[in-house]
């Protein structure tokens, strides 16, 4: 009887664990084709030790700026003004400390994340703007930077080397959003180097896109919400259960031109993204997080960079998150990032851009002051709304 029972028993353990073993196979397999068929979306994850450290004991202020060259070469551009005096006891006269110094306005940094050089401020033939904002590069080694200081009504033109080239507008000017001799205001500026136009975001005084010559500098045409003409109207804040407003509000924060003949334009405080055809005629928009109120949502766009630009990558510094959009659709696939101090976390993460690698690069305005990578590990499908702090799963190396 012992016998037949332990010969029952040890069937049964087997007959267990055939079951549990095909159990998990099936589960396995349901995995394996729910992940076949999820969304899938570009996953990142930050470079905690990129770039290098800045030399001869340089800071950052506000940190309002980012392009990145043909040669994966990434520039941003800060405000030194913007620093608090405890923080360059090194400036003062006489030093009351060995650190720290402002950094000159424009830095350079190498694909590794080198330090390669830093220039900038006033010069002779030029009028630096009093709040520098937004720098972006061409493919021929210039960079074009705006400024949305109360006197701001230009956009200056230099080489990568810092040599002044063009200055298009003027200081003072005080232009309003039909005026088509000048600027109020500039946020930033994105180019269509294939027909020599640049867009540019005009922008904290304006409320337009305008599009000038990149040589030149001439307004060719502009355009306000909708693809109406703009009405500078001071439309009082932002409500996000009133009706949606028919012009931009103060700041019209980007405008980017899409490989296919889309402008992405960030409607900031209206918590917006409107899309049009390069003659601005309106196409399409989206709310993002309709509720945020003040400095609004919709910061800066990128767009991955595949051919058909798949993807398209969101800023916003005030709920302190990257979205990660489907273009076509403007559909919210996933989002990361929270906020805080500590690497791929932000404070009012203001400008975002590409390189040639899928590799995002954030900058931080307000008191978060710093330039940060985020490292392209590929698609994967998506399982949370909001991933958080996307912290490496193993070492990064760069």
């Amino acid at each position: 009887m012992t016998r037949t029972r332990n010969v029952i028993i040890a069937g049964t353990l087997v007959t267990l664990v055939g079951a549990l073993g095909v159990g998990q196979h099936r589960l396995q397999q349901t995995a394996e084709a729910q992940a076949k068929g999820a969304v899938q979306a570009p996953r990142f994850e930050v470079d905690p030790m990129w770039p290098d450290p800045l030399p001869n004991h340089w800071v950052m202020g506000n940190t309002i700026g980012v392009g990145v060259d043909k040669n994966d070469h990434v520039y941003i551009i800060h405000r030194g003004g913007s620093l608090e005096p405890k923080e360059i006891y090194a400036a003062a006269t006489p030093p009351a400390a060995e650190c720290c110094l402002v950094a000159p306005p424009v830095i350079e940094f190498d694909a590794n994340g080198k330090f390669v050089k830093a220039w900038g401020g006033p010069g002779q033939g030029y009028e630096w703007p009093e709040s520098n904002h937004g720098i972006t590069p061409d493919s021929k080694g210039n960079l074009f930077i705006g400024g949305n200081g109360g006197n701001d009504g230009h956009v200056l033109k230099f080489t990568r080397d810092g040599k002044f080239v063009k200055q298009f507008g003027f200081a003072y000017a005080s232009a309003g959003s039909n005026d088509p001799w000048a600027f109020n205001k500039v946020a930033k500026i994105s180019l269509d180097e294939a027909a020599n136009e640049a867009y540019v975001a005009d922008g904290y005084g304006n409320k337009r896109v305008a599009v000038i010559d990149m040589d030149t500098g001439k307004i060719k045409r502009y355009w306000g919400a909708y693809g109406k003409k703009p009405d500078d109207t001071n439309l009082g804040n932002y409500n996000p259960d009133a009706p949606l407003a028919q012009q931009f509000r103060n700041p019209v924060h980007c405008a980017e031109p899409s490989n296919d003949g889309n402008i992405y334009v960030c409607d900031r405080p209206n918590d917006r993204i409107q899309v049009f055809t390069k003659d601005g005629k309106f196409v399409k928009e989206t709310q993002v997080a309709k509720n945020t109120r003040g400095d609004g949502s919709v910061w800066d766009i990128a767009f991955s960079k595949d051919p058909q630009q798949k993807y398209m990558y969101l800023a916003d510094g005030a709920n302190e998150k990257i979205y990660v959009f489907d273009r076509a659709s403007l559909t919210i696939l996933t989002s990361f990032g929270d906020g805080g101090r500590q690497p791929g976390q932000f404070y009012a993460v203001h400008s975002i851009a590409t390189d040639s690698k899928g590799n995002l690069y954030t900058t931080e305005t307000y008191r978060g002051q710093r330039l940060q990578k985020f490292v392209y590990k590929g698609l994967a499908p998506v399982t949370k709304q909001n991933q958080g702090t996307v912290w490496p799963t193993k070492t990064t190396t760069h």
